[in-house]
Protein backbone atom coordinates (compact mmCIF):
# COMPACT_ATOMS: atom_id res chain seq x y z
CA UNK A 1 0.00 0.00 0.00
CA UNK A 2 1.32 3.77 -0.76
CA UNK A 3 -0.42 7.09 -0.45
CA UNK A 4 -0.49 9.14 -3.05
CA UNK A 5 -1.38 12.94 -3.19
CA UNK A 6 -4.27 11.66 -5.70
CA UNK A 7 -5.55 8.76 -3.89
CA UNK A 8 -3.92 5.47 -1.64
CA UNK A 9 -3.05 2.76 -4.40
CA UNK A 10 -2.30 -1.03 -3.95
CA UNK A 11 0.40 -2.91 -5.27
CA UNK A 12 1.99 -6.30 -5.49
CA UNK A 13 4.79 -8.06 -3.85
CA UNK A 14 7.57 -10.01 -5.85
CA UNK A 15 9.90 -11.60 -3.80
CA UNK A 16 11.38 -8.55 -2.02
CA UNK A 17 10.74 -5.90 -4.24
CA UNK A 18 7.29 -4.36 -3.74
CA UNK A 19 5.88 -3.07 -7.36
CA UNK A 20 3.00 -0.78 -8.70
CA UNK A 21 2.41 -0.72 -12.32
CA UNK A 22 0.18 1.63 -14.20
CA UNK A 23 0.34 4.75 -11.31
CA UNK A 24 -1.40 7.77 -13.01
CA UNK A 25 1.03 11.43 -13.50
CA UNK A 26 -1.96 12.88 -15.10
CA UNK A 27 -5.30 12.97 -16.24
CA UNK A 28 -5.93 10.83 -19.44
CA UNK A 29 -5.42 12.44 -22.88
CA UNK A 30 -7.97 11.54 -24.52
CA UNK A 31 -11.12 13.50 -24.98
CA UNK A 32 -10.34 17.01 -25.28
CA UNK A 33 -6.92 16.99 -23.56
CA UNK A 34 -5.69 15.05 -26.67
CA UNK A 35 -2.88 18.21 -27.90
CA UNK A 36 -3.54 19.52 -24.34
CA UNK A 37 -0.70 19.48 -21.79
CA UNK A 38 -0.95 17.02 -19.14
CA UNK A 39 -3.39 17.76 -16.72
CA UNK A 40 -3.77 16.65 -12.76
CA UNK A 41 -4.68 13.27 -12.43
CA UNK A 42 -8.39 12.85 -10.96
CA UNK A 43 -8.50 11.90 -7.37
CA UNK A 44 -10.10 9.06 -6.30
CA UNK A 45 -11.41 7.81 -3.08
CA UNK A 46 -10.82 4.27 -1.64
CA UNK A 47 -8.36 2.04 -2.59
CA UNK A 48 -6.95 2.15 -6.37
CA UNK A 49 -5.47 -1.37 -7.61
CA UNK A 50 -2.13 -0.55 -9.69
CA UNK A 51 -1.03 -4.29 -10.43
CA UNK A 52 -1.41 -3.99 -14.26
CA UNK A 53 0.04 -1.71 -17.09
CA UNK A 54 -1.94 1.26 -18.39
CA UNK A 55 -2.93 1.48 -22.12
CA UNK A 56 0.44 1.99 -24.52
CA UNK A 57 0.89 5.12 -26.01
CA UNK A 58 -1.09 4.77 -29.54
CA UNK A 59 1.40 4.23 -31.82
CA UNK A 60 1.86 2.11 -35.34
CA UNK A 61 3.29 -1.47 -35.36
CA UNK A 62 7.65 -0.94 -35.77
CA UNK A 63 10.34 -2.66 -34.83
CA UNK A 64 10.11 -2.19 -30.57
CA UNK A 65 8.58 -5.13 -29.49
CA UNK A 66 5.57 -4.56 -27.73
CA UNK A 67 3.57 -7.55 -25.78
CA UNK A 68 0.58 -8.00 -27.99
CA UNK A 69 -1.74 -8.27 -24.98
CA UNK A 70 -1.33 -4.69 -23.92
CA UNK A 71 -4.17 -2.75 -24.37
CA UNK A 72 -3.73 0.90 -26.82
CA UNK A 73 -5.31 3.87 -25.55
CA UNK A 74 -5.55 7.51 -25.24
CA UNK A 75 -5.24 7.07 -20.86
CA UNK A 76 -1.50 6.81 -21.12
CA UNK A 77 -0.01 9.23 -18.79
CA UNK A 78 1.16 6.79 -15.90
CA UNK A 79 4.40 4.97 -14.95
CA UNK A 80 5.50 2.18 -12.70
CA UNK A 81 7.37 2.17 -9.01
CA UNK A 82 9.70 -0.58 -7.89
CA UNK A 83 10.63 -0.69 -4.38
CA UNK A 84 12.43 -2.94 -1.73
CA UNK A 85 9.55 -4.08 0.89
CA UNK A 86 11.72 -3.91 3.92
CA UNK A 87 11.71 -0.39 5.41
CA UNK A 88 14.84 1.72 5.97
CA UNK A 89 16.15 5.05 7.99
CA UNK A 90 17.10 6.85 5.48
CA UNK A 91 15.40 7.27 2.02
CA UNK A 92 16.53 5.20 -1.12
CA UNK A 93 17.95 6.86 -4.29
CA UNK A 94 15.60 7.09 -7.56
CA UNK A 95 16.17 6.08 -11.10
CA UNK A 96 13.35 7.19 -13.19
CA UNK A 97 13.38 5.83 -16.80
CA UNK A 98 12.52 6.91 -20.12
CA UNK A 99 12.10 4.20 -22.58
CA UNK A 100 13.04 4.78 -26.55
CA UNK A 101 11.75 3.78 -29.79
CA UNK A 102 12.97 6.85 -32.15
CA UNK A 103 10.09 9.08 -30.48
CA UNK A 104 7.13 7.35 -31.95
CA UNK A 105 7.69 4.07 -30.34
CA UNK A 106 7.57 1.66 -27.24
CA UNK A 107 6.15 1.41 -23.66
CA UNK A 108 7.18 1.27 -20.04
CA UNK A 109 5.27 -1.86 -20.22
CA UNK A 110 8.06 -3.75 -22.23
CA UNK A 111 9.57 -6.65 -20.30
CA UNK A 112 13.10 -5.22 -20.96
CA UNK A 113 12.46 -2.28 -18.77
CA UNK A 114 11.25 -4.39 -15.68
CA UNK A 115 12.94 -2.61 -12.17
CA UNK A 116 13.05 -5.48 -10.19
CA UNK A 117 16.49 -6.31 -10.45
CA UNK A 118 17.96 -3.16 -10.34
CA UNK A 119 15.67 -2.38 -7.17
CA UNK A 120 16.80 -4.92 -5.62
CA UNK A 121 20.44 -5.00 -6.35
CA UNK A 122 21.47 -1.44 -5.78
CA UNK A 123 18.25 -1.05 -3.04
CA UNK A 124 17.16 1.89 -5.16
CA UNK A 125 13.79 2.71 -5.99
CA UNK A 126 13.49 2.46 -10.03
CA UNK A 127 10.76 4.07 -11.81
CA UNK A 128 9.56 3.53 -15.18
CA UNK A 129 7.47 6.56 -17.50
CA UNK A 130 5.32 5.84 -20.03
CA UNK A 131 4.05 9.07 -22.23
CA UNK A 132 2.93 10.11 -25.35
CA UNK A 133 4.83 9.03 -28.84
CA UNK A 134 4.67 10.22 -32.37
CA UNK A 135 1.84 12.19 -33.68
CA UNK A 136 0.37 12.73 -30.22
CA UNK A 137 3.69 13.37 -28.18
CA UNK A 138 6.70 14.95 -30.76
CA UNK A 139 4.98 15.91 -33.67
CA UNK A 140 5.05 19.69 -33.45
CA UNK A 141 1.64 20.80 -34.99
CA UNK A 142 1.52 24.21 -32.96
CA UNK A 143 2.05 26.00 -36.52
CA UNK A 144 -1.88 24.81 -37.57
CA UNK A 145 -3.32 26.55 -34.24
CA UNK A 146 -3.25 27.59 -30.78
CA UNK A 147 -4.95 24.54 -29.79
CA UNK A 148 -1.85 22.06 -30.34
CA UNK A 149 1.43 22.57 -28.10
CA UNK A 150 4.43 21.12 -28.93
CA UNK A 151 6.67 18.91 -27.19
CA UNK A 152 4.31 17.32 -25.63
CA UNK A 153 5.79 14.10 -25.05
CA UNK A 154 8.41 15.78 -22.80
CA UNK A 155 5.86 18.04 -21.18
CA UNK A 156 4.58 14.27 -20.16
CA UNK A 157 8.00 13.02 -18.66
CA UNK A 158 8.55 16.55 -16.57
CA UNK A 159 4.92 16.03 -15.40
CA UNK A 160 5.99 12.49 -14.12
CA UNK A 161 9.12 13.84 -13.00
CA UNK A 162 7.07 16.18 -10.19
CA UNK A 163 5.11 13.34 -9.66
CA UNK A 164 8.31 11.90 -8.74
CA UNK A 165 9.38 15.01 -6.53
CA UNK A 166 5.81 15.01 -4.55
CA UNK A 167 5.58 11.62 -3.87
CA UNK A 168 7.82 9.02 -3.68
CA UNK A 169 8.75 9.33 -0.30
CA UNK A 170 5.65 7.36 0.16
CA UNK A 171 7.25 4.37 -1.58
CA UNK A 172 10.34 5.00 0.60
CA UNK A 173 12.74 7.33 -1.95
CA UNK A 174 14.34 10.18 -1.60
CA UNK A 175 12.72 13.13 -3.94
CA UNK A 176 16.51 14.98 -3.65
CA UNK A 177 18.53 12.50 -5.17
CA UNK A 178 16.61 11.29 -8.32
CA UNK A 179 18.43 10.41 -11.52
CA UNK A 180 17.30 10.77 -14.74
CA UNK A 181 18.52 7.91 -17.39
CA UNK A 182 17.25 6.65 -21.07
CA UNK A 183 18.33 5.35 -24.13
CA UNK A 184 18.12 6.36 -27.39
CA UNK A 185 15.40 8.85 -27.83
CA UNK A 186 14.33 8.40 -24.41
CA UNK A 187 18.07 9.46 -23.96
CA UNK A 188 17.84 12.48 -26.49
CA UNK A 189 14.61 13.31 -24.24
CA UNK A 190 17.55 13.15 -21.23
CA UNK A 191 19.94 15.60 -22.93
CA UNK A 192 16.83 17.99 -24.05
CA UNK A 193 15.80 18.13 -20.89
CA UNK A 194 19.11 18.88 -19.66
CA UNK A 195 18.74 22.40 -21.04
CA UNK A 196 14.78 22.98 -20.36
CA UNK A 197 14.65 25.54 -17.92
CA UNK A 198 10.90 23.89 -16.82
CA UNK A 199 13.14 20.46 -15.39
CA UNK A 200 15.64 22.50 -13.36
CA UNK A 201 15.62 20.78 -9.74
CA UNK A 202 13.78 17.85 -10.76
CA UNK A 203 16.24 15.25 -11.44
CA UNK A 204 19.89 15.68 -9.81
CA UNK A 205 21.73 12.90 -11.85
CA UNK A 206 21.58 12.17 -15.95
CA UNK A 207 22.41 9.02 -17.74
CA UNK A 208 22.08 8.86 -21.38
CA UNK A 209 22.48 5.60 -23.27
CA UNK A 210 23.49 6.18 -26.72
CA UNK A 211 21.16 9.45 -27.47
CA UNK A 212 20.22 11.16 -30.67
CA UNK A 213 21.21 14.45 -28.77
CA UNK A 214 21.51 16.98 -32.12
CA UNK A 215 18.32 15.16 -33.45
CA UNK A 216 15.98 18.33 -32.80
CA UNK A 217 14.21 20.75 -35.07
CA UNK A 218 13.52 24.20 -35.63
CA UNK A 219 9.76 25.97 -35.90
CA UNK A 220 10.34 25.98 -39.63
CA UNK A 221 11.09 22.68 -40.06
CA UNK A 222 8.29 21.48 -37.93
CA UNK A 223 5.94 23.59 -40.06
CA UNK A 224 6.55 22.05 -42.74
CA UNK A 225 6.29 18.10 -41.56
CA UNK A 226 3.15 19.43 -40.03
CA UNK A 227 1.97 20.57 -43.40
CA UNK A 228 2.53 16.99 -44.96
CA UNK A 229 1.22 14.83 -42.17
CA UNK A 230 -2.16 17.15 -43.00
CA UNK A 231 -1.90 16.03 -46.74
CA UNK A 232 -1.80 12.75 -45.71
CA UNK A 233 -4.61 12.92 -43.76
CA UNK A 234 -6.16 14.59 -46.51
CA UNK A 235 -7.55 17.72 -44.88
CA UNK A 236 -6.66 21.51 -45.25
CA UNK A 237 -4.46 23.59 -42.45
CA UNK A 238 -8.06 25.24 -41.91
CA UNK A 239 -9.65 21.80 -41.10
CA UNK A 240 -6.87 20.90 -38.81
CA UNK A 241 -9.44 21.07 -35.73
CA UNK A 242 -10.71 17.86 -37.22
CA UNK A 243 -7.67 16.30 -35.28
CA UNK A 244 -8.86 16.76 -31.47
CA UNK A 245 -11.76 14.35 -32.26
CA UNK A 246 -10.58 12.34 -35.20
CA UNK A 247 -10.65 8.70 -34.80
CA UNK A 248 -7.65 7.57 -33.29
CA UNK A 249 -7.16 4.52 -36.05
CA UNK A 250 -7.16 7.43 -38.64
CA UNK A 251 -4.27 9.79 -36.58
CA UNK A 252 -1.91 7.21 -36.35
CA UNK A 253 -2.32 5.19 -39.83
CA UNK A 254 -1.33 8.86 -41.27
CA UNK A 255 1.19 9.12 -38.78
CA UNK A 256 2.72 5.85 -39.57
CA UNK A 257 3.06 6.64 -42.86
CA UNK A 258 4.99 10.23 -42.20
CA UNK A 259 7.05 8.27 -39.70
CA UNK A 260 8.55 6.28 -42.51
CA UNK A 261 8.61 8.41 -45.24
CA UNK A 262 10.38 11.54 -43.98
CA UNK A 263 13.67 9.12 -43.25
CA UNK A 264 13.38 7.82 -46.57
CA UNK A 265 13.09 10.88 -48.70
CA UNK A 266 16.05 12.63 -46.22
CA UNK A 267 18.07 9.75 -45.00
CA UNK A 268 19.13 11.20 -40.78
CA UNK A 269 16.35 13.36 -40.16
CA UNK A 270 13.36 11.78 -38.45
CA UNK A 271 9.71 12.96 -39.15
CA UNK A 272 8.99 12.99 -35.04
CA UNK A 273 11.29 14.53 -32.44
CA UNK A 274 11.65 17.26 -30.06
CA UNK A 275 11.30 21.14 -31.12
CA UNK A 276 12.92 24.42 -30.39
CA UNK A 277 9.73 26.12 -28.99
CA UNK A 278 11.48 28.66 -27.29
CA UNK A 279 9.65 27.75 -24.03
CA UNK A 280 10.53 24.07 -22.87
CA UNK A 281 13.44 24.27 -25.46
CA UNK A 282 14.68 27.98 -25.92
CA UNK A 283 17.12 27.30 -28.48
CA UNK A 284 18.44 23.89 -29.17
CA UNK A 285 20.02 21.74 -26.82
CA UNK A 286 23.58 21.26 -28.62
CA UNK A 287 23.83 25.19 -28.49
CA UNK A 288 22.86 25.05 -24.67
CA UNK A 289 25.19 23.05 -24.06
CA UNK A 290 28.08 25.05 -25.93
CA UNK A 291 27.04 28.51 -23.76
CA UNK A 292 27.19 26.01 -20.51
CA UNK A 293 24.01 26.22 -19.75
CA UNK A 294 23.25 22.81 -18.99
CA UNK A 295 22.05 21.89 -15.87
CA UNK A 296 24.83 21.41 -13.14
CA UNK A 297 24.38 17.93 -12.91
CA UNK A 298 26.58 14.92 -12.68
CA UNK A 299 26.53 12.79 -16.54
CA UNK A 300 27.18 9.83 -17.26
CA UNK A 301 27.01 9.49 -21.21
CA UNK A 302 27.92 6.92 -24.00
CA UNK A 303 27.39 4.90 -27.38
CA UNK A 304 27.49 1.19 -28.30
CA UNK A 305 30.09 0.51 -30.63
CA UNK A 306 28.15 -0.52 -33.67
CA UNK A 307 25.05 1.27 -33.02
CA UNK A 308 23.58 1.39 -37.11
CA UNK A 309 24.04 -2.83 -37.37
CA UNK A 310 20.91 -3.40 -35.41
CA UNK A 311 19.18 -0.66 -38.25
CA UNK A 312 20.16 -2.79 -41.00
CA UNK A 313 19.28 -6.23 -39.57
CA UNK A 314 15.99 -4.56 -39.25
CA UNK A 315 15.87 -3.09 -42.33
CA UNK A 316 14.51 -0.16 -40.46
CA UNK A 317 14.47 2.96 -43.08
CA UNK A 318 15.13 5.28 -39.64
CA UNK A 319 19.17 5.23 -39.75
CA UNK A 320 20.85 5.63 -43.58
CA UNK A 321 22.63 2.13 -43.67
CA UNK A 322 23.40 1.98 -47.13
CA UNK A 323 26.22 4.09 -49.21
CA UNK A 324 23.45 5.65 -51.09
CA UNK A 325 21.31 6.99 -48.08
CA UNK A 326 24.48 7.51 -45.93
CA UNK A 327 25.71 9.77 -49.25
CA UNK A 328 22.03 11.14 -49.19
CA UNK A 329 22.37 11.82 -45.34
CA UNK A 330 25.97 14.17 -45.95
CA UNK A 331 24.25 16.08 -48.70
CA UNK A 332 21.31 17.43 -46.40
CA UNK A 333 23.90 18.08 -43.79
CA UNK A 334 25.68 20.36 -46.28
CA UNK A 335 22.46 22.19 -47.07
CA UNK A 336 21.84 22.68 -43.61
CA UNK A 337 25.04 23.60 -42.47
CA UNK A 338 26.71 26.26 -44.92
CA UNK A 339 29.61 26.87 -43.26
CA UNK A 340 30.68 22.82 -43.95
CA UNK A 341 32.72 23.15 -47.35
CA UNK A 342 32.30 20.37 -50.34
CA UNK A 343 36.12 19.93 -49.17
CA UNK A 344 35.31 19.40 -45.57
CA UNK A 345 32.49 17.27 -46.58
CA UNK A 346 34.49 15.37 -48.81
CA UNK A 347 37.31 14.74 -46.22
CA UNK A 348 34.33 13.16 -43.96
CA UNK A 349 33.66 10.94 -47.05
CA UNK A 350 36.89 9.76 -47.62
CA UNK A 351 37.54 9.23 -44.10
CA UNK A 352 34.80 6.75 -43.61
CA UNK A 353 35.09 5.13 -47.41
CA UNK A 354 31.40 5.64 -47.03
CA UNK A 355 31.24 4.32 -50.39
CA UNK A 356 31.65 0.75 -48.57
CA UNK A 357 28.75 -0.76 -46.61
CA UNK A 358 31.03 -0.64 -43.74
CA UNK A 359 32.01 2.43 -44.07
CA UNK A 360 28.30 3.49 -44.28
CA UNK A 361 27.19 1.60 -41.28
CA UNK A 362 29.87 3.48 -39.03
CA UNK A 363 29.45 7.29 -40.26
CA UNK A 364 25.71 6.39 -39.71
CA UNK A 365 26.14 5.19 -35.88
CA UNK A 366 28.97 8.39 -35.80
CA UNK A 367 26.63 10.74 -37.04
CA UNK A 368 23.33 10.15 -35.29
CA UNK A 369 24.66 8.61 -31.71
CA UNK A 370 28.95 8.91 -31.12
CA UNK A 371 29.48 12.54 -32.23
CA UNK A 372 26.43 13.86 -30.68
CA UNK A 373 27.39 12.46 -27.52
CA UNK A 374 30.70 13.25 -27.32
CA UNK A 375 29.69 16.98 -27.87
CA UNK A 376 27.43 17.05 -25.02
CA UNK A 377 30.22 15.36 -23.28
CA UNK A 378 32.77 18.35 -24.26
CA UNK A 379 30.27 20.60 -23.19
CA UNK A 380 29.16 19.60 -20.45
CA UNK A 381 32.50 18.35 -18.42
CA UNK A 382 33.32 22.14 -18.47
CA UNK A 383 31.39 22.61 -15.48
CA UNK A 384 29.96 18.96 -14.42
CA UNK A 385 31.45 16.24 -13.45
CA UNK A 386 30.61 13.95 -16.68
CA UNK A 387 31.75 10.10 -17.50
CA UNK A 388 32.01 8.77 -21.18
CA UNK A 389 31.35 5.39 -21.99
CA UNK A 390 31.73 2.88 -25.08
CA UNK A 391 29.44 -0.48 -25.17
CA UNK A 392 31.31 -2.97 -26.85
CA UNK A 393 30.24 -6.35 -25.53
CA UNK A 394 28.82 -8.59 -27.75
CA UNK A 395 28.07 -12.29 -27.19
CA UNK A 396 29.34 -15.05 -29.72
CA UNK A 397 25.94 -15.23 -31.58
CA UNK A 398 25.78 -11.28 -31.98
CA UNK A 399 29.02 -11.31 -33.32
CA UNK A 400 28.27 -14.13 -36.00
CA UNK A 401 25.08 -12.11 -36.82
CA UNK A 402 27.02 -8.99 -37.88
CA UNK A 403 25.31 -7.32 -35.20
CA UNK A 404 28.21 -6.82 -32.78
CA UNK A 405 27.49 -4.30 -30.04
CA UNK A 406 24.65 -2.99 -32.03
CA UNK A 407 21.92 -0.37 -30.99
CA UNK A 408 19.89 -1.35 -27.36
CA UNK A 409 21.83 -3.94 -26.78
CA UNK A 410 23.24 -2.91 -24.23
CA UNK A 411 19.88 -2.97 -21.80
CA UNK A 412 19.66 -6.46 -21.01
CA UNK A 413 23.10 -5.34 -19.31
CA UNK A 414 21.89 -1.88 -17.19
CA UNK A 415 18.23 -3.25 -16.10
CA UNK A 416 20.14 -7.19 -15.61
CA UNK A 417 16.96 -8.99 -17.45
CA UNK A 418 18.39 -11.76 -19.83
CA UNK A 419 16.11 -13.68 -21.75
CA UNK A 420 15.69 -17.54 -20.89
CA UNK A 421 18.01 -19.76 -22.64
CA UNK A 422 14.78 -21.30 -25.18
CA UNK A 423 13.61 -17.43 -25.43
CA UNK A 424 17.12 -15.13 -25.78
CA UNK A 425 18.87 -16.19 -29.41
CA UNK A 426 22.03 -13.60 -28.22
CA UNK A 427 23.09 -16.52 -26.27
CA UNK A 428 22.48 -19.48 -28.73
CA UNK A 429 26.21 -19.76 -29.28
CA UNK A 430 27.02 -19.37 -25.76
CA UNK A 431 28.33 -16.31 -23.53
CA UNK A 432 25.73 -16.24 -21.09
CA UNK A 433 28.54 -16.15 -17.94
CA UNK A 434 30.25 -13.58 -19.55
CA UNK A 435 27.52 -11.11 -19.89
CA UNK A 436 26.01 -11.68 -17.09
CA UNK A 437 29.20 -10.71 -15.74
CA UNK A 438 29.29 -7.75 -17.54
CA UNK A 439 26.24 -6.68 -16.72
CA UNK A 440 26.90 -6.98 -13.08
CA UNK A 441 29.86 -4.48 -13.23
CA UNK A 442 27.51 -1.45 -15.20
CA UNK A 443 24.34 -2.40 -12.60
CA UNK A 444 27.17 -1.44 -9.78
CA UNK A 445 28.62 1.38 -11.64
CA UNK A 446 25.18 2.92 -12.82
CA UNK A 447 23.77 2.36 -9.21
CA UNK A 448 26.93 4.00 -7.70
CA UNK A 449 26.20 6.80 -10.13
CA UNK A 450 22.64 7.20 -8.83
CA UNK A 451 23.55 6.81 -4.88
CA UNK A 452 26.75 9.05 -4.81
CA UNK A 453 27.01 10.32 -8.24
CA UNK A 454 30.09 8.66 -8.89
CA UNK A 455 29.75 5.55 -10.94
CA UNK A 456 32.57 3.54 -8.79
CA UNK A 457 31.77 -0.02 -8.55
CA UNK A 458 33.32 -1.35 -5.07
CA UNK A 459 34.13 -4.87 -6.22
CA UNK A 460 37.65 -4.18 -7.59
CA UNK A 461 36.85 -3.25 -11.38
CA UNK A 462 38.47 -0.79 -13.36
CA UNK A 463 38.93 2.95 -12.09
CA UNK A 464 36.54 4.92 -14.15
CA UNK A 465 38.28 8.75 -14.50
CA UNK A 466 35.88 11.68 -15.46
CA UNK A 467 35.74 12.49 -18.98
CA UNK A 468 37.64 15.78 -20.28
CA UNK A 469 37.64 17.62 -23.84
CA UNK A 470 41.44 17.27 -23.65
CA UNK A 471 41.62 13.65 -23.13
CA UNK A 472 38.20 12.15 -23.79
CA UNK A 473 38.76 9.47 -21.19
CA UNK A 474 36.35 6.54 -21.86
CA UNK A 475 35.43 3.32 -19.94
CA UNK A 476 35.79 0.89 -22.90
CA UNK A 477 33.08 -1.82 -21.17
CA UNK A 478 33.25 -5.55 -22.78
CA UNK A 479 34.48 -8.76 -21.67
CA UNK A 480 37.48 -7.08 -19.65
CA UNK A 481 36.89 -3.07 -19.26
CA UNK A 482 39.51 -0.88 -20.48
CA UNK A 483 40.19 3.00 -19.70
CA UNK A 484 41.34 4.76 -23.47
CA UNK A 485 42.22 8.32 -24.06
CA UNK A 486 40.10 9.35 -26.85
CA UNK A 487 39.50 5.70 -28.54
CA UNK A 488 38.14 6.58 -31.77
CA UNK A 489 40.09 9.57 -32.35
CA UNK A 490 40.73 9.39 -35.96
CA UNK A 491 37.24 9.64 -36.78
CA UNK A 492 36.88 12.58 -33.78
CA UNK A 493 39.32 14.84 -35.88
CA UNK A 494 37.42 14.69 -38.87
CA UNK A 495 34.22 16.30 -37.82
CA UNK A 496 36.02 18.44 -35.84
CA UNK A 497 34.35 20.57 -32.90
CA UNK A 498 31.66 22.31 -34.26
CA UNK A 499 28.59 21.06 -33.64
CA UNK A 500 26.80 19.01 -37.20
CA UNK A 501 23.05 18.36 -36.22
CA UNK A 502 19.93 17.11 -38.33
CA UNK A 503 17.54 20.15 -37.88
Amino acid sequence: MARTASGEISGSRDGKIAVWRGIPYAATTGGPNRFRLPQPPQPWTGVRECTTFGDVAPQSPGFVPVDGSLRMGEDCLWLNVWAPAAPKDDHRPVLVWLHGGAYCLGTAAQAIYDGKRLAETGDVIVVTVNYRLGALGFLDLSSLGEEFTPNLGLHDQIAALRWVRDNIAAFGGDPGNVTLFGESSGAGCVTALLTSPLSAGLFHRAIAQSPPATTVFGPERAAVVAKRYLELLDITPDQATELLTMPMERIITAAGTLLDEVPLREPGRLAAAPVVDGNLLPAYPSERFQQGRSHRVPLLIGTNKDEASLFRLFRSPIMPVTPDAVNAMLRGVAADHPGLSPERLAEIASAYESSTPRGALTMSTDAAFRMPAHWVADAHSAHSPTWMYRFDHATPMLKAARVGAGHATELPYVFGNFGSFDYDPTFWLGGRKAAQDVSGRMMRRWLAFAGYGVPAAIDGSKHWPPYSAATRRTLVIDTVDRVIDDPDKDRNTIWGDDVVGFY
